[in-house]
């Protein structure tokens, strides 16, 4: 075997390898048809451009990946993560401005930046109502013995009407601009959404990688069975990723709720959690569970905002932008299959030196 086969072996032998090569492959082409991609200025002692753009519009979906990569691990799925940042977004701006109905919209009282509830209590009870969301689905499927898909499916049908009944079906603005700091704020000249990102991961990676929870995960989605056998108790460790994936949710629904200045009941983080769901996988982490990657889910999330600003950078219409999203991740997720990898690493073995 030649030197250049044996390197190419051991690089796509790497966790993260394919998911960097995809999201490279996204940046050359950038570079090529769409120079201005990498420009990055200074205004007001703050970054911008369309990397930065990346960082702060994918910072809810990387979220989601984070949360969502501990449910799959486990051999479950968590399709209610859309509703949960509906229910958690409606949560702080009803706390924000209690006003309902029509009188909301309407009423000349509202005055700006006033919140009748303290920003830090809007933010705990956002939160907890999301881990109370994480806790039912976990409940459902480690205690009830719900299949995860029927169980998640239960609060992401009804966890939307929740949050309807929450804000009374109404679409609630948000006036209190020191809220608006957590999705649209900056630190340092970065947006304060990748500080927040960064803690989670770090939280989670700590958790996963420096005790033995990790390998309770990776052994609960190998066999549950199993694992209740040797003396693992599988139930606890399903109740907290779900728990955890709820609070990962609620946190991006704070960041989305933020961003817009709004709470959306009926559109906030719809289709959030098939995206969740595909970052994951792009990451390296398999459905059936298992050995996971929260790096590699954080990159498969990267590489989904990053072809969702390319895709509006070409200023492609919006009917036709799932279409073309489409098919720009099925390519990326063709390089993850057994035959493609075959394939290349048969070129390698062709053009390789033989000793």
């Amino acid at each position: 075997m030649s030197q250049t086969d044996s390197l190419w072996r051991r690089l796509s032998g790497y966790n993260l390898f394919w998911p960097i090569i995809a999201l490279l492959l996204i940046m050359l082409f950038n570079l090529f048809f769409m120079p201005n991609f990498f420009k990055i200025e200074i205004k007001d002692g703050h970054l911008f451009g369309s990397l930065i753009d990346i960082l702060n519009r994918g910072a809810p979906l990387m979220l989601l990946a984070i949360g969502m990569t501990m449910v799959i691990a486990t051999a479950g799925v968590d399709l209610s993560v859309g509703a949960v940042i509906a229910i958690s977004g409606a949560m702080a701006a009803v706390l924000i401005n209690p006003a309902l109905g029509k009188e909301l919209i309407t009423s000349d009282k509202l005055i700006e930046n006033v919140t009748f509830t303290p920003l830090w209590l809007v933010i705990v009870l956002g939160l907890l109502v999301s881990i109370l969301c994480g806790l039912w689905n976990g409940l459902l499927v480690s205690r009830a013995n719900i299949q995860p898909m029927v169980a998640t499916l239960v609060l992401m049908v009804a966890g939307r009407g929740v949050a309807q009944l929450i804000t009374n079906a109404q679409i609630i603005t948000i006036y209190y601009s020191p809220y608006f700091f957590i999705g649209n704020g900056y630190i340092l000249g970065l947006p304060f959404t990748f500080y927040i990102v960064a803690a989670v991961f770090l939280l989670a990676w700590a958790i996963t990688r420096k005790t033995a929870l990790g390998l309770f995960v990776e052994s609960v989605g190998i066999n549950s069975r199993s694992s209740f056998l040797s003396g693992i108790n599988e139930k606890n460790v399903k109740l907290m990723a779900y728990t955890f994936c709820g609070l990962c949710a609620g946190i991006a629904g704070l960041i989305i709720s933020s961003n817009v200045k709004s709470a959306d009941a009926n559109n906030a983080g719809l289709w959030s959690e098939l995206d969740a769901i595909l970052a994951v996988v792009i990451g390296g982490t398999l459905m059936t569970g298992g050995r996971f990657s929260l790096a590699g889910s954080v990159l498969g999330a990267l590489i989904i905002q990053s072809v969702t600003t390319t895709i509006y950078s070409f200023g492609v219409p919006p009917e036709v932008v799932l279409v073309v999203k489409a098919a720009v991740v099925l390519a990326v997720v063709l390089l993850y299959s057994e035959q493609v990898k075959g394939a290349l690493n048969n070129l390698f073995e062709r053009k390789g030196v033989q000793p």
